[in-house]
């Protein structure tokens, strides 16, 4: 099997907090494995670990939220990303709210999507859900500095490694 490296090495596409919930149960982490597919209609793909307990809960939910995060939101990134919601109710240290189909939305995120899951696809260690887009908002500028892979090589998964 090629080695990626050599070419993902030189990427810094933007990082994502995902959150969701289905039977009561609340999940959020931080991803890096998200794109646009699709222009007409519009469709979002976003990937989650299988290691992740956030792709736990995405299994039986019916929405996922998609936020992105300002280049300072470092403390929302090393929540969402070097805690795992096993042992941490990250819910409990950011203020949020129910949005469209009582989805949780993260107060501090300069911009969000909402989509209904459509289809997954099982690529690996990784499982991507295909959104289709419910209601989405920026309260950000074009010219906002996200917040970047580069920006969180420091942080190490808090979900269990596999």
């Amino acid at each position: 099997m090629t080695d990626l490296d050599p070419f993902t090495d030189l990427l810094d596409y933007p990082m994502y907090v995902v959150t969701t919930e289905a039977d009561g149960e609340k999940a959020g982490c931080l991803v890096g494995f998200a794109s646009q597919c699709s222009i007409r209609p519009a469709r979002f793909m976003i990937w989650l670990a299988r290691a992740n307990r956030t792709y736990r809960v995405a299994e039986h939910a019916e929405r996922l939220a998609v936020h992105l995060l300002q280049r300072d939101q470092d403390r929302l990134a090393r929540l969402f990303g070097g805690q795992t919601g096993d042992r941490t109710d990250k819910f409990t240290d950011v203020t949020w709210y129910r949005g469209p189909g009582g989805s949780l939305i993260l107060d501090e995120a300069p911009a969000w999507i909402v989509g209904r899951m459509e289809n997954r696809a099982d690529d690996g260690d990784h499982v991507g859900y295909l959104l289709a887009p419910e209601a989405a908002d920026s309260l950000a500028g074009h010219d906002t500095p996200l917040l970047t892979l580069n920006d969180t090589h420091d942080i190490a998964p808090g979900h269990p490694a596999n």
